[in-house]
């Protein structure tokens, strides 16, 4: 066994997509069912974990679906796959949204045969790195196969699996013979590879109760979701829980929670335990258990300042959360913003929320209301020129203020977020 095994307690819902639809496959041939609309269906389960978008046809060399996945990797924090052959499809990826990307077939594929593709896999880590790249170590009898579960490689997991550790960061294990099937996994294969390398390990394939979630966290193994989910068999919220370690909270099971703001603004700290974290999903608001008073409170329960959830996010170890919360009003009992700051630290978001306030709602004398497309866009025409023509560092300050504020009035007319702007200077960072 490794000396060092980083653990890995995560639960990780499929988003697979064929023919435009989303489905769910048994033994990666038979269409099961179909699911519901894969936007609605990525920002949902983005609540619980990141979330596994698989392009069947890409993989099966029948198409692609990227006109529907693209938009995912904005909605959701996504790891793809399906059909990525060359780095830079991987690169394009991971600049488009992507957290990670999955590669499989084309990690033992060689000239002539099978075996570890050692420059394949070296060209895509270094193109992307080696934390974001996951691959895939599908098997079936202890045998790695390919081209959709098709081809037998000779390949033995184990031995496959130590081989292309060093260029991924993450290894996503699949049990075909249970893929699809609601029979329960084969925890033996996946005891074997957990103890044979380091690196992040992820089982899919035949997953059907809590109880089998529990024993792969235990192992230090995250999950991934498909037929459970969508037959309503596992719902995410008790897959979530079940794959934290409770046993670290104590006599009573708390864990810490830390609450942030969307824009990664810290607002407060709490502990809960499953019934707390049951009702934070439950209500769509961020619950506690308080070590006081020994009760269940949620945030805002009589003030109405409440921590509204946008994601949950447990840390490696499974032994703590962070929620991600919009915060409707003061967080902290003193009456300040949070219980760390006495104000909100000013941000371009925030300069776009009073915008769109003003623009929604506005007051008398209220110079923002006033801005019409075109008067803001002659204003931004102006106030580029004098940032350009700016003689001293606090001209170029205050004209570059200027310049930002009307763009930011122009984009809350357009519609365009904050976060629609960093997210393509992001992605073309990525390029």
């Amino acid at each position: 066994m490794r000396g060092f095994v980083v653990q890995w307690r995560v639960v990780v819902a499929s988003i697979d997509i064929q023919g435009g639809k989303v489905v769910q496959l048994r033994q990666g041939a038979e269409k099961a069912l179909e699911g519901g609309d894969p936007l609605e269906l990525a920002a949902r389960f983005d609540r619980f974990g990141e979330v596994a978008v698989i392009d069947l046809d890409a993989a099966m060399g029948k198409g692609s679906n990227m006109g529907l996945i693209r938009p995912l990797l904005r909605a959701a924090e996504c790891r793809v796959g399906g059909g990525v052959r060359t780095p830079e499809q991987a690169r394009e990826l991971v600049s488009l949204g992507a957290r990670k990307v999955i590669v499989g077939s084309g990690a033992f594929r060689v000239p002539g045969g099978f075996g570890i593709n050692a420059d394949f896999l070296g060209a895509m880590s270094r193109k992307i790195g080696r934390e974001r790249l996951v691959v895939a170590v599908d098997a079936r009898g202890g045998e790695i196969v390919v081209d959709g579960w098709k081809s037998q490689t000779g390949l033995d997991l184990v031995e496959a699996a130590r081989a292309v550790e060093p260029f991924a960061g993450e290894l996503l294990f699949t049990c075909v013979e249970r893929e699809g099937m609601m029979e329960g996994i084969d925890p033996e294969p996946a005891r074997r590879l957990r103890e044979a390398v380091g690196c992040l390990v992820t089982v899919a394939g035949g997953v059907s109760s809590l109880a089998e979630i529990e024993s792969l966290a235990a192992l230090g193994c995250g999950v991934q979701l498909g037929m459970a989910l969508y037959t309503g068999k596992i719902g995410l919220a008790e897959a979530f829980a079940a794959s934290l370690d409770w046993k670290k909270g104590g006599e009573g099971g708390l864990l810490p929670v830390f609450a942030q703001s969307p824009d990664g603004q810290a607002l407060m700290a709490g502990y809960a335990d499953r019934e707390a974290l049951a009702q934070t999903f439950e209500r769509g608001n961020v619950c506690f258990r308080s070590r006081s008073r020994g009760k269940l409170w949620m945030k805002g329960e009589s003030s109405g300042n409440t921590l509204e959830l946008v994601r949950m996010r447990a840390d490696c170890d499974g032994d703590a959360l962070l929620a991600t919360a919009r915060p409707k009003g003061p967080v902290c009992h003193t009456g300040a913003w949070s219980c760390f700051a006495s104000e909100r630290r000013f941000t371009w978001e925030l300069l776009q929320e009073v915008v769109g306030e003003r623009l929604r709602n506005p007051s008398p004398g209220s110079y923002t209301a006033t801005l019409d497309g075109d008067l803001v866009r002659e204003k931004i025409m102006e106030e580029a020129r004098e940032l350009c023509e700016a003689k001293t560092r606090e001209e170029a300050v205050w004209e570059a203020a200027d310049l930002l504020y009307f763009a930011t009035v122009l984009m809350a007319r357009e519609g365009v977020s904050v976060a629609d702007v960093l997210g393509e200077l992001d992605r073309r960072r990525k390029k």
